[in-house]
């Protein structure tokens, strides 16, 4: 023991375990009056989002949830939904956000892995709900949400609305800071190439650093105003319902994304940062001139998935959004790497620009490691730009691991760095950039699709005696799944029969646009050879 070890213990005056709740609190005391969340024409000032989640907090905890208590919700990019990601981990409980396009057998395994034990849900979606909620073994309290703003038909599920349950909290409530940071926080689920989808836990350390991190990657300035046009169930919305109270800033919720409600709260909140797939940007980008308005300052947009095209970045830029390229999975709290952007390249030529605009670029400050590694002998590649590799990365914005799955945790961990699945070079400048992806999952309008899962429900045709599936290149959507199908011998099929197949079997966002009858071009022992149906998808 040294001297700076004698003496100088932890203790509750000078160690507490990070947390994002302690953001809302912050801002809840600080800045009471300004307004915290903006939701068609309601107005909630920070004084009320911080009273709202510790009512949500306290009814839950007086129906019985605790440490470690799932509670799932089916919700828009509403108000509840920001209440949650403070509410439910302000009782212990762990926040389990559910994408709102997937289909009822899929849910229903999420709400059993998940042992829910609350279910609040958007009445928009209750038919989905409903069919999940039959096939499930769990029996959840459920709860159903009527938006006042914009009202839904679905039909009520539960026993009780979630207005009723607030009305059971207390706003006073003394709310629970984690026992340990690396407690968890929320539970997201992502699509796995075979199989179910696998639970990622986050914990608050996590949650709390990139939710920092973010306010320097996007240099984001106090009261900053966030566009909810990135699904809040998608990585815990990349951390931004906690990152927005950090610097006391405005949530502009958007229930849906549609070109008029965009460009109005754009130019009538003076939105300064938003976020989203390349199909926001294309519904940015295709809205009538005259339904266009005109904005008074640059808008910082940052996207994931396929690196936008010269033309799209040009167009955005001509329309007064400066776009920032990130990447990251669920694994790493969405987005943990950031193009960022030097100085001398805007000097560049447009297509020298588009060029480094596509390379994912370099960690966020929050991550400890970022490297491109031989995923055999766990060596880093050459930094030649060539050099082909897995993306790997190691910090404290890194998952826990894959709930009640310890094998796949242990191999995604596998040599003391985490295995993205993902394959690239790097850069002599340090910048990674992706070339392929070995798990062979689709990002499609910034959704994870296996093209197994795909391909498995294109087989079971029983005309198809041979299929593959691919990523084809889509302006819209970043990506879509291309079908490429082999017939038995004497049977015909058509490309809308195969398509209306998927469509009875699969969420629709993950049915092909595009099939494709042709021979499979295989290796000499069988194998396809995907490389090849990419270019051929480029072109179909």
């Amino acid at each position: 023991m040294t001297k700076y070890d004698s003496g100088l213990d932890r203790r509750p005056a000078n160690f507490q375990p990070l947390t994002p709740l302690s953001f809302l609190d912050r801002a809840g005391r600080v800045f009471p009056d300004q307004t915290a969340i903006v939701h068609g024409t309601a107005r909630r000032s920070y004084r009320e989002f911080y009273a709202r989640a510790r009512k949500l907090a306290s009814a839950l905890e007086r129906r019985g949830v605790g440490r470690n208590d799932t509670v799932s919700v089916m919700l828009a990019n509403t108000p509840p939904m920001l209440e949650a990601h403070y509410g439910v981990p302000m009782c212990g409980g762990v926040l389990n956000t559910l994408n709102t396009r997937l289909d009822a057998a899929i849910i229903a395994f999420i709400l059993d892995h998940a042992e829910t034990k609350v279910l609040i849900t958007d009445r928009e979606f209750a038919p989905t709900v409903k069919a999940a909620l039959e096939q499930a073994k769990v029996r959840p309290l459920v709860v159903d949400y009527d938006d006042p703003e914009f009202p839904q038909e679905g039909e009520r599920l539960g026993a009780i609305g979630y207005e009723e349950l607030l009305a059971e909290g207390d706003e006073a409530y003394e709310w629970l800071m984690p026992d340990d940071e690396w407690d968890a926080i929320s539970l997201n689920y992502t699509s796995g190439t075979t199989g179910n989808p696998k639970g990622v836990v986050y914990h608050h350390r996590g949650a709390a650093l990139l939710a920092q991190g973010n306010v320097i990657t996007g240099g984001m300035g106090k009261h900053s105003v966030y566009l909810w046009t990135l699904p809040m169930f998608h990585c815990n919305g990349w951390c931004f319902p906690w990152t927005m109270s950090v610097i006391a800033g405005t949530h502009v919720c958007l229930r849906s994304v549609r070109q008029q409600a965009i460009w109005d709260a754009l130019a009538d909140h003076s939105v300064t940062h938003l976020c989203g797939a390349p199909i926001v940007m294309s519904t940015i980008l295709s809205t009538p001139a005259d339904k266009k308005r005109r904005l008074d300052r640059t808008v910082e947009f940052f996207t994931a998935a396929a690196p936008p095209p010269e033309a799209v970045l040009a167009a955005m830029a001509e329309n007064g959004f400066n776009v920032t390229h990130l990447y990251g999975l669920t694994e790493t709290y969405g987005p943990a790497v950031v193009n960022d952007w030097k100085a001398e390249w805007s000097a560049l030529d447009g297509a020298a620009q588009a060029a480094k605009k596509a390379r994912q670029g370099v960690r966020y400050v929050a991550l400890e490691g970022l490297s491109v590694r031989d995923a055999e002998t766990m060596e880093p590649v050459p930094a030649d730009g060539a050099t082909l590799g897995e993306v790997m990365f190691r910090g404290n914005v890194v998952m826990k691991g894959y709930l009640k799955n310890e094998a796949a945790t242990e191999e995604a961990f596998r040599g003391g760095w985490f295995h993205s699945g993902d394959l690239g070079v790097m850069h002599p400048d340090g910048y990674v950039q992706l070339k392929d992806r070995s798990k062979d999952i689709i990002i499609s309008g910034g959704e994870n699709i296996s093209s197994i899962e795909v391909e498995d429900a294109i087989y079971k045709h029983p005309k198809v005696s041979a299929v593959a599936v691919v990523a084809k290149p889509d302006d819209k959507w970043g990506e879509t799944p291309c079908a490429f199908v082999e017939t038995r011998p004497g049977e015909e099929l058509t490309a809308d029969e195969v398509i209306a197949w998927c469509r009875d079997r699969l969420a629709h966002f993950k049915c092909p646009r595009h099939v494709v009858f042709t021979e499979l071009p295989k290796t000499s022992t069988g194998k396809v050879q995907k490389y090849v149906l990419r270019e051929m998808a480029k072109d179909a």
